[in-house]
């Protein structure tokens, strides 16, 4: 029984250090998501910051400036939702098997 319990701990140890090193990772990937057939690019990171946003000259519009409004909101959750999923790969490949409650 003691030797199951200190395998169980060592592994947990060592998830522990996989989850950190990913979620180090995570914290610097970026992710950039177009929309408007290129007229908005959006770069965010694994820490959900907006880190880049480009927007083409011609997407600017004086007498449309919500559908422009709506391309950069569009750019930037798409960005974030890669992050999100690209996160829960890892991590979830990470922790995969196990149902520990309250850890993912």
């Amino acid at each position: 029984m003691a030797m199951d319990m200190n395998r169980m701990m060592k592994q947990a140890r060592k998830m522990q250090a996989q989850m950190q090193e990913a979620q180090e990772a995570l914290k610097t990937q970026e992710y950039t998501a177009t929309v408007g057939g290129g007229a908005i690019s959006a770069t965010v990171t694994g820490a959900n910051r907006v880190v880049a946003l480009q927007i083409d000259p011609d997407a600017v519009d004086p007498d449309d400036v919500e559908m422009l409004q709506d391309m950069v909101i569009a750019a930037v959750n798409e960005a974030l939702t890669q992050a999100e999923n690209d996160a829960n790969d890892r991590l979830g490949s990470i922790t995969s098997g196990l149902n520990i409650p309250g850890l993912m």
